[in-house]
């Protein structure tokens, strides 16, 4: 604890720099919060104050991720507003008379898309790559020339505080439990298919990520960790405009991608659609060393294993909303993903036993073929019911996926004596159907000064089912039915009200305050072993964000929320799949949810540094634990209760400006993960400190030119039994943009010291377990981009200015 204090005090005092000369704000207040015809707000938008008489610039900000601006200034006479984004016409408010001490609520402004009166607009510098509010962080995906040729979980894994494992599980601040969402809707997915579908969809199609470690009670409770919202590319331009791309990535597999996108706006209608094909391959290379101890003396499983996989992508996302009339419209959404997959596998396994001159050796093949089918549907409708920003939302979504895989394990024991052997079989056939259908309505109501309410209600009900049959034939035997077989039904419905309440605490403070109540009602029903599981409990989920400014250069925010994570209907299932013919992995009825108290405390220094200093607790929370026979030597992999986890974490950012062209943002955590849990007969009681550094280079030089590189590094890390060495690797990429910014050539490659292999072991009770895996994750990727425009007259010169200029650019 030491360490954090003497490490937070120091860079503090180093940044602060400032005197109590500011701590009082006098002078005219203008506030307002600038949003679209859709009521969303409006992030990284200009707003300028000007001279009535001269038009010279008085002064001006940049909106903030809510869409809120601030203007405080001495000025006295006549002035007018001018707000402007780009993709939207001019905002000008005029007849303002400021006497030096004008406080004005302007409420909301809504900005209408279309740049017909906009010939021209100067940016000034480079849009900021990350972005630090309150309570999420932003990262903007747009642009980058690391994104092209990417899926979404590539971008995900490279954002701040977020680690993607081997596997495709996502880890925040090195916990788990995260949900992720598309556009603020759930995914409703098993972690495995998560990744799947997040390796389908391109990069390309990402505007910007949400990192949200504390979310409000308009969020779900859902996601003990946080939540990673993906916000998808739409366009509000007026006239006809899209992209056709293509592009081609290689690490040993040659993979090819290539789509297009449509986006039609005119009269009342705003029609989007996006398509795309890829192909994503990759080796992985994989060594276990297991050690058995007998009673006639130890036994030591030796396995290299190299797998490929090959999947096959098919990605579709359409949308249009219709203008009712002024302020209402009605919109539906359309995602449909399709994937086929193959996975060949080859291991040796050297097993020795005491008293035996030479090893036995398994020889397993694995051939694997797999396909997804998922198709989301959304309607929904957005009334502003007057000018103040009361506003209302309801949303239907239905969500179905059918997905089948079919695999065949071929293993065959020999000798030195025995060079042929004899050969088992596993045969492995799995089904398995989902479907979900959920409705929600928000309303938002401003109140009298600067205070506003939020209500909502929404339902979600689930049903999966999953039938595993499972074949197995010994020495050369037919295949006969293995007791292991399964057909798993489940069913979730959960109904949630929730409140906030949004205040200012004088001119200085503001208060958000909610409370979510969930009732979750779930039953898994082995339909095979004729047994019935269910659990029913109604759960509260406070939350409540206090934001202060201590003065223009020094603002803290406080949050506390508390969250829940219910056991994945995949979880639940209790089968037993076959890795190998000596490991398996096994579901647990048993698994309750996980719930997580979460605090955290932000300090943001002139306007861009950033501190923060967060605690979780969680109950419950969930761990892969791995159990050994020692007598059979088999290991069984489960996902089981951890009595108490806990995360301390401390975060520095520091963004830089080397030269105008020129940016970097380095972000420094560390943190302390404590696991205690009765596991069997053996505590669980061990702690990790563990130190993440993450810097990101962005360059501009000109003439179409950018490049990009980020570097990460984490230093020991565990994850409940597993420890995992120190891992680190460097991505980057460059683009060319040329023909008028039409077209654009990249180029870029990940892991480029071939460095990102994840190396770890287990030392519990009788487990001892060495790991080393290498997905082959090193690759580079090209891509080609062609964009069109019709009926628009708009251009954006580019030129770079100072520190405060890029503080307002758009």
């Amino acid at each position: 604890m030491k360490t954090y204090t003497l490490l937070f005090l120091s860079f503090f005092t180093y940044l602060l720099g400032f005197g109590e000369s500011g701590a009082q704000q006098l002078g005219n207040s203008l506030t307002g919060v600038v949003v679209n015809e859709e009521g969303e707000p409006l992030p990284f938008t200009n707003v300028a104050l000007k001279d009535n008489a001269t038009q010279q610039l008085i002064t001006g900000v940049v909106t903030d991720l809510e869409g809120y601006f601030m203007l405080i200034n001495g000025y006295t006479g006549e002035a007018f507003l001018e707000i402007s984004s780009i993709g939207y016409t001019p905002f000008l408010l005029s007849g303002l008379r400021l006497d030096g001490a004008t406080k004005k609520d302007l409420g909301f402004i809504n900005m209408a898309a279309g740049l017909e009166s906009l010939t021209e607009v100067t940016v000034s510098g480079m849009r900021a790559q990350i972005v630090f509010d309150a309570d999420k962080t932003v990262v903007n995906v747009e642009g980058s020339p690391l994104a092209e040729g990417n899926t979404a979980l590539d971008v995900i894994g490279r954002s701040p505080g977020v680690f993607v494992d081997s596997d495709g599980n996502i880890n925040l601040n090195g916990r788990s439990g995260v949900v992720v969402l598309i556009d603020d809707r759930p995914t409703y997915m098993s972690a495995q298919d998560l990744a799947n579908f997040l390796r389908a969809m391109p990069a390309d199609n990402v505007k910007s990520i949400e990192v949200i470690n504390n979310p409000s009670s308009k969020y779900d409770a859902e996601g003990a960790a946080g939540v990673i919202n993906l916000r998808l590319k739409k366009n509000d331009l007026s006239g006809i405009n899209g992209s056709v791309h293509m592009g081609h990535r290689y690490n040993g597999i040659h993979a090819p991608n290539a789509g297009a996108s449509l986006n039609v706006k005119q009269g009342k209608w705003t029609t989007n659609a996006n398509l795309n094909y890829s192909e994503w391959a990759q080796f992985n290379d994989l060594e276990i060393l297991r050690r058995f101890q007998l009673e006639e003396g130890s036994s030591d499983f030796d396995q290299q294993a190299r797998l490929k996989l090959v999947r096959k992508n098919l990605f579709f996302q359409g949308g249009t909303t219709y203008l009712l009339k002024e302020n209402h419209r009605l919109g539906a959404n359309l995602q449909l993903s399709r994937q086929d997959g193959a996975e060949d596998g080859l291991s040796n396994t050297a097993i020795t036993t005491p008293g035996s001159l030479f090893p036995t050796n398994l020889r397993a093949i694995n051939d694997s073929r797999s396909d997804n089918t998922r198709l989301f549907a959304n309607l929904h409708y957005v009334g502003e019911l007057d000018t103040v920003g009361t506003k209302i939302t309801s949303d239907v979504d239905h969500t179905f996926m059918d997905a089948g895989s079919l695999s065949l394990l071929s293993n065959r024991y020999w000798t030195e004596a025995n060079q042929v052997g004899n050969q088992d079989r596993i045969l492995t056939g799995n089904e398995m159907a989902y479907s979900i259908f959920t409705t929600k309505v928000d309303f938002t109501r401003p109140l009298k000064n600067s205070r506003s309410v939020e209500l909502g209600l929404k339902g979600s009900w689930v049903k999966s089912d999953n039938d595993l049959q499972i074949s197995k034939s010994i020495e050369e035997g037919p295949l006969e039915p293995d007791a292991n077989s399964n057909r798993f039904v489940y069913d979730e419905n959960v109904l949630a009200a929730y409140g906030n309440y949004h205040t200012k605490l004088g001119p200085k403070m503001k208060l958000q305050g909610g409370l979510r109540l969930e009732y979750s009602d779930i039953t898994g029903h082995s339909v095979t072993l004729d047994q019935r599981n269910r659990q029913q409990y109604a759960d509260l989920f406070p939350s409540v964000s206090l934001q202060q400014t201590i003065n223009d250069n020094y603002q803290v925010a406080y949050n506390l929320n508390r969250r829940i994570t219910r056991p994945n209907y995949r979880l639940l299932n209790p089968f037993v799949f076959y890795i190998d013919p000596l490991t398996v992995e096994e579901g647990n009825p048993n698994l309750t949810p996980q719930y997580a108290t979460n605090l955290e405390m932000n300090h943001t220094i002139k306007g861009q540094y950033q501190i923060s200093l967060g605690y979780a607790r969680t109950e419950n929370a969930f761990g892969q634990i791995m159990i050994q026979d020692d007598a059979t030597r088999r290991t069984s992999i489960q996902i089981q209760n951890l009595d108490v986890t806990q995360n301390l974490n401390l975060r520095f950012v520091v963004p830089m400006e080397v030269a105008p062209w020129y940016t970097m943002n380095h972000m420094l955590q560390l943190s302390q993960n404590t696991f205690q849990s009765q596991l069997g007969s053996e505590l669980l009681d061990e702690s990790q400190f563990t130190m993440t550094f993450r810097t990101q280079h962005n360059m501009t030089f000109g003439k179409g030119w950018k490049a990009e590189m980020v570097g990460m590094y984490m230093s020991k890390n565990r994850f409940g039994q597993m420890v995992l060495n120190p891992v680190a690797w460097v991505d980057a990429g460059v683009s060319k943009s040329f023909k008028g910014d039409k077209w654009n050539l990249s180029v870029n490659g990940s892991d480029l010291l071939r460095s990102q292999r994840f190396t770890g072991n287990i030392r519990f009770d009788q487990i001892n377990t060495d790991v080393a895996q290498y997905n082959n994750i090193q690759s580079v990727r090209i891509g080609l981009r062609w964009k069109f425009s019709q009926g628009q007259n708009f251009k954006v010169s580019q030129r770079s200015g100072s520190t405060e200029e890029q503080n307002r650019l758009d």
